[in-house]
């Protein structure tokens, strides 16, 4: 089941992020941080009802559907004419349950909230050194558009990526 997350259950949804920024560093993938992502950043998600979870028992993965286009996506040149987009963020998945497609039913979820509200495209960036990531969105029909940088995250860029729904 996929639902709005819950402020109370932000302490589990940090648990799942920080197991999945270890196993990231464990496969040489620095992408996450002691910065991001933060409880902050989840609060504000949830004051915009933009967080959501699947959970299946306990809660499994994360995924952010935002309207609000970060300063950052401003040099891009997008497939679609920019107010009309909805952005994925901290997409993630517990890596006890990685690979048996919940990664897939948060993306379907986003992309279908997406297109029965009238939205145009969806818009992400990934980390342009997790290359499982960024075969993941491409077969799903994501187009890579341009870099941007995150410097308290990396000194590499992050790829954007645009689906026209």
């Amino acid at each position: 089941m996929i639902r709005r997350a819950k402020i109370s259950e932000i302490p589990d949804i940090l648990s799942i992020t920080r197991l999945c920024a270890l196993k990231m560093e464990q496969n040489g993938i620095f992408q996450w941080n002691e910065h991001y992502p933060s409880e902050a950043a989840f609060l504000k998600d949830i004051a915009r009802d933009e967080l959501y979870v699947i959970e299946e028992g306990s809660i499994l993965g994360t995924i952010v559907v935002s309207t609000f286009m970060d300063e950052e996506y401003i040099p891009i040149q997008w497939l679609t004419t920019s107010g009309n987009s909805t952005y994925i963020h901290r997409l993630s998945v517990h890596p006890e349950h990685q690979g048996k497609g919940l990664a897939q039913k948060l993306m379907d979820f986003a992309e279908a909230y997406s297109k029965e509200n009238q939205f145009v495209s969806v818009r992400l960036d990934t980390f342009s050194q997790n290359h499982r990531n960024q075969r993941f969105y491409e077969q799903r029909g994501y187009q890579k558009l341009g870099d941007i940088f995150f410097p308290k995250q990396s000194e590499h860029p992050f790829h954007c990526y645009e689906l026209v729904l």
